[in-house]
This record gives structure tokens, sequence and C-alpha cells, in this order.
């Protein structure tokens, strides 16, 4: 087909299906239009047959027909975007191969890295100081091209009038996991952009992270030679024509008018919360207080931005602790289908760096680069970390960060740097000895630092424990699971439960009303101050970071009704998690009381209140007997004090791991 023939061919094309949109489209000022591939084959599919074949060549005749409309302004530079093109045209990155070289495919990927946006020349005039001739120089190459002579005969020393600049950045794309086989590693490929596909509105969908569709040309680089001159290899890169964004945000996922007259509709039953709950996880059997907790962890709390530059988080992090095999992956494994973006990421196979962020050296610019982690990757959206009592400490303090600041600071090899990371994080972790053992503190089981353990608003303990009604419930549950894998008893679809989560994160930014803020206070006040009679050293039931997540589970649960004010109800509902959770964490097992420090710190107030009693009958017998004080008169005074021989024994070997005592013989004690 002769390009005048393709021209005119395009000019039919817009001027049947796309004219007023096109005219819409030049009146707004963008610079480009985008063509469906499918409709322009149904119109043409000798046209669309060679657009694939020689895709430079059509679409500038595409671009030259645009250009021969009557338009309302005049256009300069005008791009034609190519979408929804056949499967045929899919490849995988892998799969790439010099006889792809010109071809217009299309491929998925996530975006590892991205360079800043640069200038780059497409077009020099240069003039002849001889004759004044002035001659023009495509620059299609990767070096600046100059005039090798004149008309005149002139050679070289041209002077150069002006150039034509496109923004243009370069991005990483790697295969995503989901596409892999077996032992296969994610393979890479630069892709470069140019024109609109750089503006701000397409740079957000290239963040590194981001899970995109590429339309574009194979295209080869040389590659240098070290010796200099060039190599006989040559790398593969992608010109992209067109992007879109496959793995949606909660604000990328759009709801029609019958799904938003639908989601109101169920938002009026009075069993919504019921259904929602069902609809969670409904392949799991039980824990209908976890997946009432996970269903407000997906609506979310409100974040906050004060005057003062101080930002509360809205996003509530839930660990679960259960013995093996009590289904914590089949429900973190469930999460994901319903979090629009999430990671998931698992124990011993993910390090500090890979959670937050690594520096690593770039070859492209010659010095190192950043590329972010698990948690900055999901930002606005979901990480799922499995296993998490496997991970070393070093990389579990790394989240500490991550969790309450919802940041991510970066100072190594001459890169400082502060990441976002607005994660929602669902871990899942063992006991520490495997299983749970009754009659010890629950946080001493927990192979976590206490500061860790803190940051979660939520934490539930799954203990598998043996009873005749239950096991059969759920035995009869998982066989009829494996004798018919398909049936979901559930009125609410998972498509359905994203568009009605996305809606209300969207939509809904409810303010707390005076009973619900009353209710929170009393029930804090009360708690705070529940264990008055204990004596100076009082076990503290609740703490500030309570207080914030109640506030939190209060608003998913405002939002989740689609109300924009917080009531008595939601504040009620919020309690009554947080209480069963406390109450089944936070028990001090000597007094039988709520104590929140066997979380935050691992020592409840009864332990303090034993170590200040051995530290003052220490420091009473240092002065009667010196410096080296015999143990049996510790025990002797201590035992006065009703208190036991074996408690005195663990005191004094904690004092001892701590360095502020020291045995300088057997049998005696000596301060440090």
């Amino acid at each position: 087909m002769e390009a005048s023939e393709q021209i005119k061919r395009f000019k039919e094309f817009l001027q049947a299906y796309h004219y007023a949109e096109l005219l819409e489209t030049i009146r707004k000022g963008n610079a480009f239009f985008v063509i469906d591939f499918l409709e322009l084959s149904h119109f043409d599919p000798a046209l669309s047959e060679l657009l694939l074949e020689q895709p430079t060549e059509v679409i500038k005749a595409a671009e030259l027909a645009i250009e021969q409309f009557d338009l309302p302004v005049p256009i300069k530079d005008f791009k034609i975007r190519i979408t929804n093109l056949t499967k045929t045209q899919s490849i995988m990155i892998r799969e790439i191969r010099s006889k792809h070289l010109g071809l217009l495919l299309y491929t998925e990927g996530v975006v590892r890295q991205k360079s800043d946006v640069r200038p780059q020349v497409t077009n020099a005039r240069f003039e002849c100081p001889s004759c004044g001739n002035i001659i023009p120089i495509l620059q299609l190459d990767q070096k600046f091209k100059e005039p090798s002579q004149c008309g005149c005969g002139r050679k070289g020393k041209f002077r150069l009038l002006s150039k034509d600049l496109v923004d243009v950045q370069r991005i990483v794309l790697e295969e995503a996991p989901e596409d892999l086989e077996g032992g296969e590693q994610p393979k890479r490929i630069h892709v470069f952009l140019n024109n609109d596909l750089v503006s701000p509105m397409s740079d957000k969908k290239t963040n590194p992270g981001s899970k995109i569709r590429v339309v574009g040309l194979v295209k080869e680089i040389p590659i240098p030679h070290k010796t200099g001159g060039q190599s006989t290899r040559y790398d593969l890169m992608i010109e992209g024509n067109y992007i879109e964004s496959v793995v949606e945000e909660y604000t990328d996922i759009k709801t029609s008018d019958v799904e938003i007259t639908r989601i109101k509709e169920l938002a009026k039953n009075p069993k919504l919360f019921p259904l929602l709950i069902r609809g969670v996880a409904p392949s799991i059997f039980g824990f209908e207080r976890i997946k009432e907790a996970l269903l407000l962890q997906l609506a979310g709390g409100k974040k906050k931005q004060r005057l003062d530059g101080v930002t509360t988080r809205g996003d509530i992090h839930v660990l679960l602790v259960g013995d093996p095999g009590s289904g914590k992956s089949q429900i973190l494994k469930r999460m994901i289908k319903i979090a629009p973006k999430s990671r998931y990421v698992s124990g011993k196979g993910v390090s500090g760096a890979g959670l937050t962020a690594a520096v690593v050296k770039d070859e492209f610019l010659n010095g190192w680069s950043l590329e972010a982690g698990a948690l900055p990757l999901a930002n606005r959206g979901f990480v799922m970390i499995d296993e998490m009592d496997k991970m070393s400490d070093e990389d579990r303090s790394a989240m500490h960060e991550g969790l309450e600041q919802q940041t991510v600071s970066i100072s190594k090899a001459n890169i400082q740097a502060t990441l976002r990371c607005e994660t929602t994080v669902l871990a899942a972790a063992n006991p520490k000895y495997g299983r749970f053992d009754p009659y010890k503190l629950l946080a001493e089981q927990i192979n976590m630092p206490p500061a860790l353990l803190n940051r979660f608003d939520l934490i539930f303990p799954i203990k598998d424990v043996p009873d005749v009604q239950n096991d059969e419930l759920m035995a009869s549950h998982i066989l009829k699971l494996h004798q018919n894998p398909v049936t979901e008893e559930t009125d609410i679809s998972t498509d359905f439960l994203r568009k009605y989560i996305a809606y209300i994160r969207q939509n809904i930014e409810p303010i707390l009303s005076e009973e619900a803020i009353e209710e929170i206070k009393t029930y804090y006040v009360d708690m705070r101050n529940s264990n008055a009679e204990d004596g100076p050293i009082r076990s503290v039931t609740i703490s500030a970071r309570q207080l914030e997540a109640l506030v939190r589970l209060s608003e998913a649960s405002a939002k989740i009704r689609l109300s924009d004010t917080v009531l008595k109800t939601d504040a009620r509902r919020a309690i009554d998690i947080l209480d069963f959770c406390l109450r089944q964490i936070g028990i001090d097992p000597e007094t039988g009381k709520i104590d929140i420090d066997v979380i935050a710190t691992g020592i409840p107030a009864s332990q303090r209140g034993k170590i200040a009693t051995i530290k003052e009958i220490i420091n009473e017998l240092e002065t009667k007997v010196g410096k080296v004080i015999p143990y049996d008169d510790i025990l002797a005074l201590a035992q006065e004090k009703e208190m036991r021989e074996p408690d005195v024994e663990e005191i004094i070997d904690k004092l001892k791991r701590n360095g502020e005592v020291f045995e300088p013989k057997r049998g005696f004690i000596s301060k440090i």
C-alpha cells in the first residue's frame, strides 16, 4: 500500500469514527490521540496488518492524515497512540528476539526503575558560514550528528542555528512474578518514553512498583566497546507508543452508576456487616472476629494532616499469631485477591532492603540508584508478610519507621532519600516454640521485639484447641471444598467487594460525632484507671496507641456503612474488637488483669513491682553488710515481703543479664 493511500484511508477512518472526538482533543490542547486497533482492523484489515509490520511508516501516515483536517487550532508534533492490540501481538520480555525488531508488540511487567525526564534533540538546523545555506539534520541515532559537507563544497565547522527538543525518559520493565514458572528469574528490558508519555498525568502510571502494559516498537541499541568503537552485539529496547495500568490503586478503580446504586442499596441492608464479613473469606471456616477486623482493615481509617505538619496514619495494621495449620497463610492469600494493590512476602525470603529500599549500581547512569522495596512499592495498598517470626532482627527493625511514620528513609552511597509508604500491613507469625503454651505470657511466645508488636493495632492469637463440635464442622467444611472447589456460598462476589471497598475509600471521609468521642473516651479512661488499688506501680491497661487504633477502627466501621459521621455503634464495634484482642493477649497471668506492658515492653507491671522490691533490698543490705551481699540475706528479706524463691531467682538472673549486678563469688551478689 502506497503512503498516499495509507494517509487517505486513515483520513476516512478518523472522519467516520472519531472526528468530533479528535476536534475535542485538539481543543483541550492534547497533542495525542488514541486509536483502538480492533476498530481499525474492522474498518481496513490490510491497513491494520501493515501497521503491525511497518509501524513507524504507518503511524507517520496517520499523523499526516490528521494534519490534512480543517482543525480549529494549528498543531505541531501530534502523536498517534495505538491501544487494544490483538492477543497475537502479546509477548513476554524473555521471548523478544531479533526477528521482532521493528514490529509493533505489547508486553506487561512491573516498573523497577525510572530515570528523570530529560530533553533530547530530534532535529537540528545548521548554517554554512561560506554560503549561508541552511542544512537540517534529523537526529535519529544516539550520537549528535553534524553535516559532513555543504553544497558549496565546505566541510566542517557549521554553525548550529536551532534544535527541536522532546522530553524523554527511560524506565526498566521487569516481568511480573505471577507470569513466571518454577525457578525462572524475571528478565528486564529498557523502555524509552517521550512526549505525552512523560506528562505529569502519565508519569503516575509509571511509578516504580506499578504493573503496566506497554505497546511499542522493538529496537536495537549499539553497545559501545570497552576499547572504543562499536561492539558487534546490540542491546534490545522498546520505544513506547502507549502505556496503560494493569494493577490499579483504589483511586484507579472506576465504578459505574449501576454499581454505585447497588453499593448504596447494600449499605442500607440491616445485615450489611454479616454479609460483608462472609464475603471476606468464604472458603475459610470460622474466625468471625478476625474477618470483621480484616473488613475494617480493608476500609481503613482516615489519614489526617495537621496544621503543624504532623500526619496521623489511617492504615490499620493487623498481626495474626497462631499455631501451625490454623489457616493464617490462607487468610493472607485470600486478602491479596480482594486488595487492589498488594504484595506478598514471606519470612526468610525477605531482607530489610527488600522491604524498604535498596541502593544498586546503575549501569546506565554509571552511579548508584535507588530501588524501592515491598513497602514503598505497595504505597496506598497492602503488604502481606507471612512467617514474620522467621525474619532476622536486623530485617525486622527496618519496618519500624514504615509501620508508624509511613515513610522509608535511606542514607547510603551518597543517596539521601525518603520514600512514602502509606501501606497497610497484614502479617502472620508462629509462636516461638511452634505452638502456644497456655501457661506463659503471649508476648514471651512471639519471637518479635515489643516495639514492633506495639505498632500493630490488632493482634489476634489463633489457638488450635481440640473441640469435638468445632472440629466436626471444620472437617465437613474443608471436605466439601475438596469435593466441589468451585462453590462459594456467599451473596457478594470478590469483584463486587473490591468495588465496594474502592468506592468507600475514594468517597467517604467520616468525622467523629460527640457520642462516639464520649464512648471511646469513657472506655479509655475506665481501662486506664481500673487498677487504681494496685499501689505505686500500677499496670497500664491501655496506651495512647490503642486510643488511636480505636479511632481508626471506628472510622472504618462508619465508612463501611457509607456514613459521613462516626456514630456510637461504630465506636462500640471498635471497642469490642480491641477488647477481644486485649483480653486474649494483654493479660498478666499473675494478677489476671489487662496490662498493655505485656505487649509494649514484655514485662508486666506485677513483674516491674517485684524488680523494684529486689533493688530496694539490695540497696538496703549494701549499707549494712558492704559491697558483697550474701544471696541468702536477699532471699530472707524478699520472703518477708511475700515473694517466692523462684521469682527472686528469676529477677536476679534478669538483673545479671541487664548488667546491673554480678556474682563476685558463689552465693554472693554485688552491684556494678
